[in-house]
Order: structure tokens, then C-alpha cells, then sequence
């Protein structure tokens, strides 16, 4: 039994180092793109970071990354109170990890990339978006404004994407009036396109909302952990093993994206022989999507009274 717990936690220390070694790589792709590519040619990246960048060609490029904490701030607040504690540290992580590798870039190696539009655009775009992948594919996230997505998304009929379309429009506006020509903006939008079709390709189909069927012997363990740890809802299905004929609960879950990897963990962590099958779906539609989020938010304050009073919430 003790040499299994401690296989158990070697498993769990190599998959952190592993996850955090790729959000390393990943943020350091990202900021290599906007450190040498976007700012020498004055084009800027989609949400928080975008502004950031906005700010510092207004202030000194090398303000860039506490520009980014700065308005990133707010977005880790609400990461907190609708998404989870654990998406919390992993963006908070790839935010650090970014800015770092920021200064790193601008101050030790100081590299600028001076092409024509097309390579800076191409280039640029590219590994923006490998590395952007690579940070939300691990679970972490360095735009806020897919955090206001997802809050919106809950409370109304808008999509993530386009949530974040809508603020990535209005910051590369913002940019035309600031910069005082619309050339950069149009690039940057270019830009942006290419960065998601890149993203899109290195997360491999993870799209905004995903459905997860789960089989294991230890359902009613998972289903429990699911519903009082992540705050998510599940449905309870009852099948018939084709080969052994015995009968097996089979749970139905919905999530977010950013959600996955952290509801894959709690998975695993309860039934490391469990039975994932994950799906995209198109759209989820609810009629009675408001009482649903009065139990959602019933449930969070739950939690909130059960962390400051030590008690458990029914």
C-alpha cells in the first residue's frame, strides 16, 4: 500500500513538471513572438495583452509586463469566484511566466525582427499561436477576456468566441486611435487570425464546451468529487457491459474547456483506471438556464461558507 501511494505521488510530481515544462515553453514562444515581432512593427496582440501593449507604446515598451499583471488583476479575481481554484494558480502561473519571459527577451537578448508584413504577420502569428496552445492546452491562460467569455456565456446566449471577438475588435480600434493610423490595427488583426488558426491546431480540437462520459467502478466516488470540488452537474445513466454483461453506472458531464484538464485529474485521481470518452460539442441549449445558475451560485456560496467555518455545506 505505501509503495503504491508513493507511485503515486512520483506519477503526480512528473505530470506537474511536465505540465509546467510545457507552459514554460509555451510562454516563452509567445512572448519571444510579441517581444521581437509585434512591438518593433508596432502591432499589438487580442485581449489583455493587447492593452497591455497599447499602454506601453504609449509609456515605454518595457512596461509591458507590469501593464499586463496590472489589468490582469481583475480577471484572476473572477477566475477565482466562477471558475476554480486550481484554473486560478495555472493562470496565474502562465501570467508569470510570460511576463518573465518578457523582460528576459527585452532586456538579455534584446532581438527585433525587422520584414516585410507578410513574414512579421506569418512568423509572428505562428508562434503566437504554438505558444498560446501550448499554455491553454496545460490548462493555464494568459487572456482574460476568455474569462469575461465564459462568465457571459453562463448568464446568456453569447459564445465565448464571441465575446472575445467583440473585445478584440474594440482594443485593435482603440489601437487606430491611439497609434493614429489604421495600418498596424489591420495587420494585428491579421495577425490575431493567423495566432487562432495556429492556437486552434496545437490544442487539437479543444473547443469551447466539451461533453465527457465517464465509466469506472468507482462512480459514485467521482460523481461526488465532481459535484462538490469543480461545482459542476452531471447526469447519471445506467448501461450494460457488452462483454460482462454487468451492469455499470455511466456519468454524463458538461464542462468548459478550460475546465478539462482539471476535471481529467479529479478523474484519475479517484479511479487512475477510469474510462474517459470526451467530445465537442457544437452548442447547449437550456431552457431552464436560470435556475440553473441560482443552483450554480447556491452551490459556490456553499463552499465559500464551508472554507471560512470549517463546516460542511449539505
Amino acid at each position: 500500500m505505501y509503495a503504491s501511494d508513493a507511485t503515486s505521488v512520483k506519477k503526480t510530481i512528473l505530470s506537474q513538471v511536465v505540465l509546467y515544462f510545457w507552459m514554460s515553453i509555451g510562454a516563452f514562444l509567445a512572448a519571444f513572438a510579441i517581444d521581437v515581432f509585434l512591438i518593433p512593427n508596432q502591432l499589438i496582440d487580442g485581449g489583455v495583452v493587447g492593452i497591455a501593449m497599447i499602454f506601453g507604446n504609449l509609456f515605454g515598451t518595457h512596461l509591458i509586463p507590469p501593464f499586463l499583471l496590472l489589468f490582469t488583476f481583475p480577471f484572476l479575481i473572477l477566475a477565482f469566484r466562477y471558475i476554480g481554484k486550481a484554473f486560478l494558480v495555472h493562470m496565474l502561473i502562465a501570467i508569470l511566466l510570460f511576463s518573465a519571459s518578457l523582460v528576459f527577451i527585452d532586456h538579455v537578448l534584446g532581438w527585433e525582427f525587422q520584414g516585410s508584413n507578410l513574414e512579421v504577420v506569418v512568423i509572428g502569428g505562428g508562434l503566437l499561436g504554438v505558444g498560446v496552445g501550448l499554455i491553454i492546452r496545460e490548462g493555464g491562460c494568459v487572456d482574460g477576456t476568455e474569462i469575461l467569455g465564459i462568465i457571459i456565456n453562463r448568464k446568456y446566449s453569447f459564445s465565448v468566441g464571441q465575446v472575445v471577438l467583440v473585445c478584440n475588435i474594440f482594443i485593435f480600434s482603440m489601437a487606430g486611435f491611439v497609434f493614429r493610423d489604421w495600418h498596424p490595427p489591420l495587420l494585428s488583426l491579421i495577425n490575431f487570425m493567423v495566432a487562432a488558426k495556429v492556437m486552434d491546431t496545437v490544442i487539437v480540437g479543444f473547443e469551447e464546451t466539451k461533453s465527457v462520459i465517464i465509466i469506472s467502478k468507482l462512480s459514485k466516488n467521482i460523481a461526488q468529487a465532481i459535484i462538490h470540488e469543480m461545482g459542476l452537474g452531471l447526469t447519471i445513466m445506467y448501461g450494460r457491459g457488452g462483454f460482462t454483461g454487468t451492469d455499470q453506472e455511466i456519468l454524463y458531464v458538461i464542462t468548459e474547456r478550460l475546465q478539462l484538464a482539471d476535471l481529467k485529474d479529479l478523474i484519475f485521481k479517484e479511479d487512475p483506471n477510469a474510462f474517459i470518452a470526451i467530445e465537442n460539442l457544437h452548442e447547449v441549449a437550456n431552457g431552464m438556464q436560470g435556475s440553473l445558475s441560482v443552483r450554480r451560485k447556491r452551490r459556490k456560496m456553499d463552499r465559500i461558507i464551508a472554507r471560512i467555518f470549517g463546516k460542511k455545506t449539505e
